[in-house]
């Protein structure tokens, strides 16, 4: 496979290349192979570990910063004070500065997620800390079905490291006519929508005035993500869970997944879809 996607110096960090034998037609065949690079980030808030994610090594403090939001470790973009990332033989570890209300409030909550990198709950420490109380979300703006079309139209030209590899996932935003904002890639899914998250703060882009697409499934902590950030419209690739379904609900949240090609499924709040036809 010819490397002919265009490729950045630091998107060319995240993806490793190495000669592989291929089995096809009956014969083997030596080619070159490029493979998605993960390493183990550590966040840090004010000098405490707080958790280890494996994951892309880039945009890594928009990562903290999306991250921070979307867990409810800072509730306001002023709390994040400022992120630092430090490189050694073992991975790579994120120093974030919060400020003093924030960090007290993230003491008393007692969480540990070291090793969150699939079910998306792993260290969580009680029951209680899996389904958290959630904003109900604003009514957002109404998406028609060629908006959506666009948007994933769209999205599968602007996954350049996933194109590349085949092991990425993408999180990506959307605004009301389908024009894509920005896309995020990372090896987690959960990873790539916090990367989202914190690049639309770090640009000012408003929560509210478009919809959010992933490419992976609708877990609830996905819906959770998206919801604590007010966001009214959720787009996935693949399925959802019983219980993204039943969260997207309660928030207010329009949950759409099996988006793919000229179909889609919508499994709560119809009113924020055009009901005229969807696909022309």
């Amino acid at each position: 496979m010819a490397l002919t996607l265009k490729i950045d110096a630091e998107e060319m960090a995240c993806v490793s290349q190495q000669t592989v034998d291929r089995w096809r037609d009956a014969e083997w065949t030596s080619a070159p192979d490029y493979i998605a690079v993960e390493v183990p980030v550590a966040l840090e808030f004010n000098g405490i570990s707080h958790a280890v994610m494996l994951a892309t090594p880039s945009d890594l403090e928009s990562f903290a910063l999306g991250f921070a939001l979307s867990e409810g470790i800072v509730t306001r973009p002023a709390d994040f004070r400022s992120a630092e990332v430090e490189e050694s033989e073992r991975g790579v570890t994120v120093h974030c500065q919060i400020s003093s209300q924030a960090f007290m409030n993230l003491k008393q909550r007692r969480r540990n997620l070291t090793g969150r990198t699939g079910c998306g709950l792993c260290g969580v420490e009680s029951l209680d800390q899996v389904i958290r109380e959630l904003p109900r979300v604003p009514p957002g703006g109404v998406i028609s079905g060629l908006s959506l079309r666009a948007a994933l139209d769209e999205l599968n030209k602007r996954q350049p490291l996933g194109n590349l590899t085949g092991g990425m996932h993408a999180a990506a935003w959307s605004n009301s006519t389908g024009q894509l904002q920005i896309v995020c890639e990372d090896v987690g899914r959960h990873n790539a929508l916090d990367k989202l998250i914190g690049r639309m703060t770090e640009r000012n882009l408003s929560f509210q005035d478009g919809f959010l697409l992933i490419t992976s499934r609708a877990s609830v902590e996905m819906v959770q993500k998206a919801a604590t950030l007010g966001i009214s419209c959720l787009i996935a690739i693949s399925a959802p869970t019983a219980l993204a379904v039943e969260t997207a609900n309660n928030t207010g949240l329009t949950l759409i997944a099996f988006a793919r090609g000229n179909s889609f499924v919508l499994y709560t709040h119809a009113g924020k879809i055009d009901t005229r036809p969807l696909w022309t």
